[in-house]
């Protein structure tokens, strides 16, 4: 296998903010003149990224390359596990998918043989790149796991590379997490840890200093930096973020808008929503249950990773009729993907792909039929919004199982370059779904359309004047690794790189 300079960003528990830290470190690299790719060898995500080529690769990979100023690979994430039922995971080699397997038999039968295809990957980012910034997976001390973690120390031993550990402050017991990570690993492992990142802080560094000396001299191992937590608008890898997210906390009977998100139990690519918790006088909230359901102004469907599951779910909680009626009382109604095939009067699965159901009745808003077939459709794509929505431009990507047929008196949604037809919206313009996901991203058209909501309620319109989405990702990058270069020892971290890879600071 050819070797490539390379650091690890791994951390004591799950979302202590692994993938904020690499994604700050590789827009830092790159600043410096590096040409810097990130890496992570086994991602377990709902939040996937589509590669210029039409690969699947999880959401943070793909955040990270876009910091490094690069087109993100299937390399820099070969292989992707989809929760899709219980202990069962579409599993994705190289951007593809490749088979549907149970927990036990993923860990006993495919992680022996999936090794070269992760080599594969390093060689061909090797060719490219001169620097790795790699992501581990959860924790590296999971004794329980740890023959078979393809994604934390092995990756460290593979490309022989130092590791830092990051532990969020913010669960409490820091301290403990720290030690308690270093006492399970092997001591060849615990040698390559190299320094510690304390993550999300609040508060005066001060009242942590005592701390910090004694765990310095407790492990004789740097604190490389205490990261005060960050607020931006960078995207979350998975629902792990979710109940962190920051939502709009305006009281409803000041904002304008009252948007309700259907919180799904399967939810998957919930960045669909973060553009709407940034417009203006808006008040997002999602929603699993009927309490305090009301009467939003705009009703979100989300993807599902099992549509036809989350919509039984819908229906035993009682808000696919509380959908219903809310729609009837003047709500608009937005499905993405999975919440498009629900908003349809039938679903259809003749393969069983996604359930034991041959068929299932929709919520019948749109005048759809979905059949779910086992290839799956992953594209990037951009067209012209029609109908009601005529006249703008959007972009997004595709990540879906079905195929959905208008019919009746729908219309279709958008029109791609190709000349395909997307989505539907009924003839009131009231209610739509497209299988673009990104579509809120597309500012201008989110402005436009939150603004006709706010024309229908006697409101007077925000500003047409809004920053691009490419705008707003640059700069959130830019802040990130300002932040970084703040908080974290950088000359320390390229001193390190330098002991162990001969990477110097330019």
């Amino acid at each position: 296998m050819k070797t490539i300079p390379s650091i690890m960003i791994q951390g004591t528990s799950s979302d202590a903010g692994k993938s904020l830290l690499v994604t700050g470190l590789c827009r830092i690299f790159r600043e410096d003149g590096h040409r810097v790719a990130p890496f992570k060898s086994q991602n377990m995500a709902l939040n996937s990224y589509i590669t210029q080529d039409g690969g699947e690769i999880g959401r943070a990979q793909g955040v990270q390359a876009e910091a490094c100023g690069i087109e993100a690979t299937v390399d820099m994430n070969p292989i992707l596990l989809k929760p899709k039922a219980h202990m069962v995971s579409e599993v994705i080699v190289h951007g593809r998918h490749f088979a549907d397997m149970e927990a036990f038999a993923y860990r006993n039968d495919f992680v022996p043989q999936v090794m070269p295809k992760i080599e594969e990957s390093i060689n061909r980012l090797a060719e490219t790149y001169n620097l790795l910034v790699i992501e581990g997976a959860g924790s590296p001390a999971e004794i329980n796991l740890k023959d078979r973690d393809i994604a934390n120390m092995r990756m460290a031993d593979l490309l022989d590379c130092p590791v830092f550990l990051a532990a969020d402050i913010e669960r409490g017991g820091v301290f403990a997490s720290i030690i308690g990570t270093l006492e399970l690993l092997e001591p060849h492992e615990r040698a390559r840890v190299q320094g510690f990142i304390i993550n999300k802080f609040r508060g005066k560094k001060e009242l942590l200093d005592s701390g910090l000396d004694w765990l310095e001299q407790r492990t004789g191992i740097p604190v490389l930096g205490v990261i005060p937590h960050f607020e931006h608008d960078i995207d979350p890898e998975d629902s792990l973020a979710l109940d962190a997210l920051k939502l709009k906390k305006r009281d409803l009977l000041t904002a304008d808008l009252d948007i309700a998100v259907i919180k799904l139990p399967r939810i998957s690519n919930f960045t669909d929503i973060s553009p709407l918790q940034e417009e203006p006088s808006t008040s997002v909230r999602y929603i699993s249950s009927l309490r305090g359901f009301g009467q939003p102004d705009l009703i979100v469907l989300p993807g599902s990773k099992n549509t036809v599951e989350d919509l039984i779910w819908l229906q035993e909680q009682g808000l696919a009729d509380a959908i219903r009626t809310a729609h009837a009382k003047g709500s608009r109604i937005a499905g993405i993907c999975g919440g498009f095939q629900m908003l349809g009067e039938t679903l259809h699965d003749p393969e069983r792909v996604e359930s034991t159901f041959s068929t299932l009745d929709g919520l019948g808003l749109l005048a759809t039929s979905t059949t779910f077939y086992a290839d799956k459709r992953t594209i990037r794509n951009k067209g012209q919004l029609l109908g009601p929505f005529a006249g703008h431009e959007v972009e997004g990507y595709e990540i879906h199982l079905g195929r959905t047929e208008r019919r009746h008196d729908a219309e279709p949604f958008l029109q791609f370059e190709s000349g395909d037809h997307d989505g539907a919206v009924s003839a009131d313009g009231t209610v739509f779904g497209t299988y673009l996901h990104g579509l809120f991203q597309n500012r201008a058209f989110t402005r436009h359309f939150l603004n006709s909501i706010r024309a229908e309620k006697g409101l007077p319109p925000c500003g047409d004047e809004v920053t691009g989405e490419a705008e707003r990702r640059e700069q959130s990058y830019q802040k990130l690794a300002a932040h970084l270069r703040q908080h974290l020892d950088i000359d320390l971290v390229y001193h390190i790189l330098n002991t162990w890879s001969g990477v110097k600071q330019s």
